[in-house]
């Protein structure tokens, strides 16, 4: 036989075993549904007159963030909308990347909460903070 003969024969084997393997579903089980999403809305599991479950409040937000550890040694929280850990015993006092921020009418940064603070501008500062300010 030759070697494309037989390249023919076992590619036509394999391609008939993937039809073996595969089974119809059992009658009585339902369809399992598509895994896109649907453009029509799913039905309501009440009926329209049976008062609806009360809706669950949302999940608390992280104490830290994924991305960024938190500032050392001070009790903060992350604040997912700014981009940056919010010191909770420091009025508009945030921490990112090493870098503490200060807004007091007018942005200033420091590598410690308790300063030296350096003036910066709203390009100095991470970009959650400059929309939420502004200057």
């Amino acid at each position: 036989m030759t070697a494309i003969a037989r390249i023919t024969l076992l590619s036509l084997v394999m391609g008939l075993s993937a039809c073996a393997v595969h089974r119809p579903p059992e009658p009585g089980l339902p369809p399992i549904p598509p895994s896109e999403p649907s453009t029509t809305p799913a039905p309501s599991p009440t009926s329209p007159g049976t008062p609806s479950a009360p809706i669950k409040p949302s999940k608390p937000q992280p104490r830290t963030s994924a991305s960024f550890a938190p500032p050392p040694g001070g009790n903060s929280h992350w604040d997912a909308k700014l981009g940056v850990y919010v010191l909770d015993d420091q009025t508009n006092t945030f921490y990112r990347q090493r870098t503490y921020y200060r807004w007091n009418n007018g942005w200033s940064r420091a590598i410690s909460p308790d300063g030296p603070w350096e003036d910066t501008d709203i390009h100095g500062v991470p970009s959650g903070l400059g929309r939420q300010f502004g200057q």
